[in-house]
């Protein structure tokens, strides 16, 4: 994946929502320094790029399919967040549809610090 610096941060976070929506954790996780802080929703934080892939590749074996759908990025320094709402198909194909922000800090081009706010409560209850 090529890194922030050698494309616009739009196109940069498309390309990290694609291999989000495309269940890639190997893809995902190459946006990451080998120290990332990663937390999802409430979550206890999960630390190191190896352990964010683990964690995040069991996410992805959770669900049958997720759809994301930014419709705001603001870059500030070394901060960049992006909100919108995410689709996620459940195994027996029913969907829930929920607001998402999320915010990165950035070093050398890579996200050091991975913060999703988001109510998943209902997920894997029955639709």
């Amino acid at each position: 994946m090529e890194k922030k610096a050698t494309m616009g941060t739009d196109e940069w976070i498309k390309h990290l929502v694609q291999s989000i929506d495309n269940r890639d954790a190997d893809s995902f996780v190459s946006f990451l320094t080998d120290d990332v802080m990663f937390r999802f929703g409430n979550a206890e934080p999960v630390n190191g790029k190896e352990n964010v892939g683990n964690a995040v590749g069991g996410f992805f074996e959770s669900i049958k399919a997720l759809e994301h759908d930014v419709f705001e990025i603001v870059e500030q320094r070394d901060t960049v967040i992006c909100h919108g709402v995410v689709t996620y198909t459940r195994h027996d194909s029913s969907t829930l549809r929920v607001p998402f922000a999320n915010m990165f800090k950035i070093r050398e081009n890579l996200i050091k610090e991975y913060l999703i706010f988001i109510d998943v409560s209902e997920l894997y209850n029955p639709a």
